[in-house]
């Protein structure tokens, strides 16, 4: 049963085909939690991403109007999760600073993404880069070109990056109750790397380096992991090579990638790591992004 006081989850919706799997996502996504979802059009999306929603819901682009879309994308969740409840709106601004602001209300928010010029395996689309960079609750971005992938519960494995400041990480709570709410396994990865200059050709420090790395990183994962509760099924994996490459690849296994991005009070910029971003362009299943406070 639904909580009373539980925040919505929020999709963000343009009448394009990714942006209707996201509602696929977000409704499976609200009926794990017992939250409300609630859909949401911002009319000026096609100011950024050349949305031609008439493709996708089967009218000229000239006839669709805002209530179109957002009825389309309605009646789809319902046929998806008939118990949800489901609320639209339709927002007459840019779509990332609607998003970003709905965001302060809610528990996660999920958006397709196809890019621009239909490279989809290529660029991420500014709209789901911006969102991501500065909303203040997770945001999941779908990537658009992976169908296979926005499915819950495909590969019954979710991932999460485990940074340095890995203490009370938002990142980690929110992986460690996606995968309870899926019943999935959660990989917590830890990547680690042995600086160039600590390396020595002295045959009885060979390696003595590395161990000191590899010892650190799972000393890190191991802190962050001492209060994981019992009945996830966890497994840590302390790999060496660059964090980037490492979460890439496991993304091909998994059904979400969670990774947090740092949060600096008062700075206007984008506040995505290298990671973080990465990820987001080049994943090969839904990324989450979870605000850390620094």
């Amino acid at each position: 049963m639904k909580a009373a006081t539980a925040l919505p989850i929020v999709v963000g919706v343009d009448g394009s085909e990714p942006s209707l799997r996201a509602v696929d996502w977000a409704a499976d996504e609200a009926a794990l939690r017992g939250a409300p979802l609630r859909l949401v059009y911002a009319s000026l999306w096609e100011r950024y991403e050349g949305a031609a929603p008439g493709q996708d819901l089967g009218k000229p682009s000239e006839e669709v109007t805002a209530g179109d879309i957002v009825r389309t994308a309605a009646q789809r969740a319902r046929l998806r999760r008939a118990e949800l409840e489901i609320s639209t709106d339709v927002l007459p601004e840019e779509p990332e600073y609607a998003l970003v602001r709905e965001g302060r209300e809610a528990a996660a928010l999920v958006l397709g993404t196809r890019g621009r010029s239909g490279f989809v395996e290529m660029l991420l689309g500014s709209v789901s880069l911006t969102v991501a960079a500065r909303a203040d609750c997770p945001v999941i971005v779908l990537r658009g070109s992976h169908d296979n992938q926005v499915r819950a519960g495909a590969r019954g494995r979710v991932v999460v990056g485990v940074g340095e400041k890995a203490a009370d990480s938002a990142a980690l709570r929110f992986a460690v109750q996606e995968a309870k709410l899926r019943h999935a396994t959660l990989d917590a990865v830890r990547a680690w790397r042995c600086p160039a200059h600590e390396t020595t050709d002295h045959p009885l420090l060979a390696g003595e380096p590395a161990r000191l790395h590899e010892s650190h990183a799972s000393e890190v994962l191991d802190k962050a992991l001492e209060d994981a509760p019992a009945d996830v099924d966890l497994n840590r994996r302390t790999v060496e090579g660059p964090a980037r490459r490492i979460l890439l690849d496991a993304s091909h296994q998994a059904d979400l990638l969670v990774v947090g991005a740092r949060r600096n009070p008062g700075h206007l910029g984008l506040q995505l790591g290298r990671v973080a971003h990465a990820v987001l362009h080049h994943a090969a299943c839904a990324v989450a992004v979870v605000p850390e406070q620094k």
